[in-house]
């Protein structure tokens, strides 16, 4: 650990699910591991403690800290609550990186998922995010949407679980009735199992993909990569 670099506070939605709550922790082991000279925290917007302010307040007297969002879009939670947790801080510097997403190593791991799922030349495949009121969030997983469907060489449709339209179970049905007897593959854009990935298992597709992080399996080095440079993006302007 030193002194001079700021700690690396990565803030997850949080779940109930025992299974999400053992993939995020690992996450941030692998991020600790990866960085061995940070101090690395994890807090929760939501359901989970520490949360953001109590993550900030536990790490070493006056040690600066970056707060990382590990949020796939830049919604509410990013904009209002991080934000906010952010500028009440008095006692020492923090700042607050993107989101995660979109990244092109989230994709390429997207990707990667539909493979694992036996994606077939002639299914169709629609993206599962989890919504958000904010349009911003919004645009980026329209972005995500079209950046795997050139990864993948084949159109990808989007569905939301909340919050924005159209719904996930909507997709799904358009895409059936638009493409009888093929498949509908579901790409799960989701960072660990959950109450949201329980919705995407049963919204009807014939398949669907596990989340970014599988418990039991090791961390993508991909999400690991894209956690410390949110990092170190934010802490470059103030080096």
């Amino acid at each position: 650990m030193t002194t001079t670099a700021p700690a690396l506070a990565g803030i997850a939605h949080g779940t109930s699910s025992p299974a999400g709550q053992a993939a995020v922790a690992a996450l941030m082991r692998a991020v600790a591991d990866a960085e061995p000279l940070l101090t690395v925290a994890l807090g929760f917007v939501d359901v989970q403690h520490p949360d953001a302010p109590e993550t900030l307040a536990a790490l070493p007297a006056g040690l600066p800290a970056v707060v990382v969002p590990l949020l796939l879009s830049a919604g509410y939670h990013v904009h209002v609550d991080l934000t906010e947790a952010v500028r009440a801080v008095t006692d020492r510097t923090v700042l607050l990186a993107g989101a995660l997403g979109p990244d092109d190593r989230i994709v390429e791991l997207l990707r990667d998922r539909l493979e694992q799922a036996g994606l077939r030349d002639e299914d169709v495949v629609v993206l599962a995010v989890a919504g958000s009121s904010d349009a911003r969030a919004v645009a980026d997983c329209r972005v995500v949407a079209e950046r795997l469907a050139a990864a993948s060489a084949r159109p990808v449709g989007l569905g939301f679980l909340s919050a924005a339209e159209p719904r996930l179970a909507d997709a799904i049905a358009a895409a059936r009735r638009d493409n009888p007897g093929r498949r509908i593959v579901v790409s799960s854009y989701l960072l660990a199992p959950g109450f949201f990935q329980d919705l995407v298992e049963g919204a009807g597709a014939s398949i669907a993909t596990s989340p970014l992080l599988v418990p039991g399996s090791a961390v993508p080095r991909q999400l690991v990569d894209v956690v410390v440079d949110c990092y170190r993006s934010a802490r470059a302007p103030a080096q």
